[in-house]
């Protein structure tokens, strides 16, 4: 951001400029400032205005952006990266034209990007991610973990030297969705219905405020809560996702398709988010229930 220069005045000079710019704002606003009683509601937006401001937010298309509905204050809250400038915020905003005022505008630190790294964990030919949670279907076995990752990939291994295989990829949904299905290749393959060491029994839908833990290869075992449903988020590049969860839990690079749980429960799979486990951050999962249903796999 570019700041212009401002030639300096004497000490004088700049006392009487203050004290007139003073006067002159607060006379400014005594013209301008409607009487408002002191026990008025707080403005309420409808469904349909909700609706319609989450739809100019995305048709504005700023990458560093996510956006939710939050149904206690009626508004809109759109969440922005540190990548994302004033003018960017302002052309929200004018997109939303008579509905701007439904907006929450909150910042988060860092960048909201795909969790994805080169690595250990779970490999691609050429980067790696984490597993989500191990699912089946009948007698044959799969992991359910991150489209980003699935995305592109052909064969899984399970170490960085490329030589233990898991299997192929068999099904894969990015953008707009976040999920994607390896198959285990040997039925002698290790495959426990657990996640971060905690057995999981079933799969369940997120709420506000629920407690959940995350695992990743990344950073290992972080717990937060829920802050918001039926997120969508910005990646940049036309990497747009929808329908996701967000959360207070940090996470970094190399977690990308790693599980969320609470409890015993299967809650989600890690799509991106923004900061780091040092500092915190905000992070989005792909709920892991609509993976589930897609694929007609099921927890064990």
């Amino acid at each position: 951001m570019r700041i212009r220069r401002i030639t300096p005045t004497t000490g004088t000079q700049r006392r009487i400029r203050l004290i007139a710019i003073a006067s002159g704002l607060v006379a400014a606003a005594a013209l301008t400032t409607p009487a408002v009683a002191a026990d008025a509601p707080t403005p309420r937006f409808s469904a349909s205005q909700l609706s319609a401001a989450s739809d100019a937010v995305l048709d504005a298309d700023v990458a560093g952006t996510a956006w939710h509905v939050d149904k206690k204050t009626d508004t809109l809250v759109v969440t922005a990266d540190s990548t994302v400038s004033r003018a960017e915020i302002a052309k929200i905003k004018k997109a939303t034209g008579s509905e701007a005022a439904a907006l929450k505008i909150e910042r988060t630190p860092g960048k909201i990007r795909k969790l994805l790294q080169g690595g250990d964990a779970i490999y691609a030919s050429s980067w790696r991610c984490s597993a989500g949670f191990n699912v089946r279907s009948g007698t044959t076995y799969y992991i359910v973990t991150a489209g980003h990752c699935t995305d592109g990939a052909g064969t899984w291994w399970s170490n960085s030297a490329r030589t233990s295989t898991i299997g192929p990829t068999v099904g894969s949904s990015f953008p707009v969705n976040d999920y994607g299905l390896i198959r285990y290749s040997s039925a002698s393959a290790s495959h426990p219905g657990t996640a971060g060491g905690a057995d999981i029994t079933s799969a369940a839908n997120a709420t506000v405020g629920m407690s959940v833990t995350r695992h990743g290869s990344t950073t290992g075992t972080h717990s937060g809560t829920v802050t918001g449903l039926n997120a969508t988020v910005n990646y940049g590049g036309g990497d747009i996702v929808y329908g996701m969860i967000q959360t207070n839990v940090c996470a970094e690079p190399g977690d990308s398709g790693g599980s969320l749980r609470s409890g015993s429960r299967a809650i989600g799979l890690t799509s991106g988010g923004s900061g780091n486990c040092s500092s915190g951050g905000t992070t989005f999962f792909q709920p892991v229930t609509e993976a589930l249903n897609a694929y007609g796999v099921s927890v064990y």
